[in-house]
């Protein structure tokens, strides 16, 4: 393949349509802008219609098709809604972002039962019922790519956020198994993502949003993600699978 690359088009996303969940703000909102220049037609979609109906409209503006869909991704019932509308408006999908996710810091002896179920669901029980979907769907189909967006929490667990760490690490090992059970025709892969100045960072100090103890020395920009979500959804990454890729400034 390597000989025949047009390195011009080599994200060109044409003709693809790619859902994203989590697709309203911060690295979602990015990806989805990013496909959407790529030539793709994108699904938004997050717990907010209006927030997604937004971004839909940015999409719209760049020559795109756009679907906004409000789904609460940690409940089964609203994640099977979303792949059946997806389907019916466009008929297939090309790639499956799941991106939605939460991390809020507590205690561990101060997490309530309400709170463990929340963080599990969001980050791993409808992840993994939405990627199990769209896999058994592509694979029935012409095939295409699930990237799942984790955390360096899922490999570097720290204090206070101990569900959220073992969600992700449970996204990742997902990550092995789908490709395993819907490959050839279904690539699955992690971006592992440390540190980025996204909503979240808000709450930072201001030491800590304009240092890092990794590589850079400094927290990712949100457009940073951009390049290696490009990667995944394009067909250049055809050889790549069960895959996780760190972007996280160098996190030792």
């Amino acid at each position: 393949m390597t000989d025949s690359i047009n390195h011009e088009s080599l994200f060109d996303l044409t003709g693809k349509v790619v859902l994203v969940t989590g697709g309203s703000r911060g690295l979602g909102y990015q990806m989805v802008l990013a496909f959407a220049r790529a030539g793709a037609d994108v699904i938004i979609a997050s717990r907010k219609l209006d927030a997604c109906e937004a971004v839909a409209e940015q999409v719209r503006a760049l020559g795109r098709r756009a679907l906004a869909v409000a789904c609460h991704v940690g409940k089964w019932q609203e994640v099977e809604r979303l792949v059946d509308v997806a389907y019916a408006e466009f008929g297939y999908l090309d790639v499956l972002v799941n991106n939605a996710g939460m991390s809020p810091a507590v205690p561990s002896h101060e997490v309530t039962e309400e709170l463990f179920d929340k963080v599990v669901s969001l980050n791993f029980k409808g992840p993994f019922r939405l990627g199990a979907l769209v896999a058994q769907r592509m694979a029935a189909g012409k095939g295409g790519s699930i990237i799942n967006v984790s955390s360096t929490g899922g490999l570097r667990p720290s204090p206070q956020i101990v569900p959220y760490a073992g969600a992700k690490a449970a996204l990742n090992a997902m990550t092995v198994g789908l490709a395993q059970e819907y490959g050839p025709k279904v690539r699955v892969n992690t971006i592992s993502a440390g540190p980025f100045l996204t909503d979240i960072s808000k709450a930072w100090t201001e030491e800590m949003r304009e240092t890092c103890a990794n590589a850079l020395g400094r927290p990712g920009k949100p457009e940073e993600i951009i390049t290696t979500a490009l990667y995944l959804a394009s067909p250049y990454s055809s050889y790549t699978t069960g895959s996780l890729i760190k972007v996280d400034g160098g996190l030792p």
